[in-house]
């Protein structure tokens, strides 16, 4: 895949940091009242599609639907917050042509924020056998948390690292913590480099929706459904709604500092 832009992982880091020390300061200074939500266009990408479901739940259920319907929550709060451009992009067919896709929707669309909403699994080392209901599973309750992602390859990415800390800082506001195994030797080839600490964002490079897309995007995993209790977290309307709040509170920050 071409980069956009091409550094050492040294330089990066120093770049990032004289970012983070001026202009994070300022950012926290701006005027949120220049926000026109009428005419904020916020695209919210349903990861994974009807015929490519994505990860399985603990429980045997696909990940399409747990996506499916999260960003059908965050769409009606946005909404009801006056982003009247809100709207859900759902792509169907095999795995990888989607991506390619739903890139280039995107990027027909003009929007000023790409959102992909995802529900989170693990490396296939780490499972355990289970039965439910019946039925021959697997799970993995050793790891929880949202995560939050986005790619040096987009040309928007110092907006879109913007957004990413704003949302995983309103996700810490509702009290819910971030999947810290992703900065761990212990994942191999799934190891992502941490780019903010405290509030759970990661750097993915390579990831299709983020690096070919011309607008500030960024992918969420919402939480891990292979987690037998956070499945059940995530299936609930209470934590739904959390999100929702959350993901809300962070595109009117966002919009306002534009």
């Amino acid at each position: 895949m071409t980069s956009f832009v091409v550094l050492s992982l040294v330089s990066f880091d120093a770049t990032y940091a004289a970012w983070s020390r001026g202009h994070v300061r300022a950012a926290a200074k701006v005027v949120t009242s220049k926000c026109d939500r009428s005419k904020f266009k916020v695209i919210l990408d349903v990861g994974h599609t009807a015929e490519a479901r994505g990860a399985r739940s603990a429980r045997n259920l696909p990940e399409f639907d747990f996506n499916l319907r999260l960003a059908k929550r965050i769409e009606d709060k946005l909404k009801s917050e006056g982003f009247a451009q809100t709207s859900l992009l759902v792509t169907d067919g095999p795995a990888r042509p989607s991506l390619f896709k739903r890139a280039a929707a995107i990027n027909d669309s003009r929007a000023d924020l790409a959102l992909s909403i995802h529900h989170d699994s693990v490396p296939d080392s780490f499972l355990e056998e289970w039965e439910f209901e019946g039925a021959r599973s697997h799970f993995s309750d050793r790891f929880n948390g949202y995560s939050v992602f986005v790619s040096h390859d987009n040309p928007k990415f110092w907006t879109s690292l913007r957004f990413a800390r704003l949302l995983g800082r309103q996700m810490k506001a509702q009290g819910l913590q971030y999947a810290r195994q992703y900065a761990q030797p212990l994942m191999g080839r799934y190891r992502r480099k941490l780019l903010d600490k405290k509030v759970g964002v990661y750097r993915y490079d390579q990831l299709i929706v983020l690096a070919r897309t011309r607008v500030p995007a960024v992918l969420f995993e919402a939480g891990s459904i292979i987690n037998r209790d956070e499945e059940l977290a995530m299936e609930s309307t209470e934590r739904q709604d959390m999100i929702g709040v959350a993901v809300a509170s962070a595109v009117k920050e966002f919009c306002g500092s534009r």
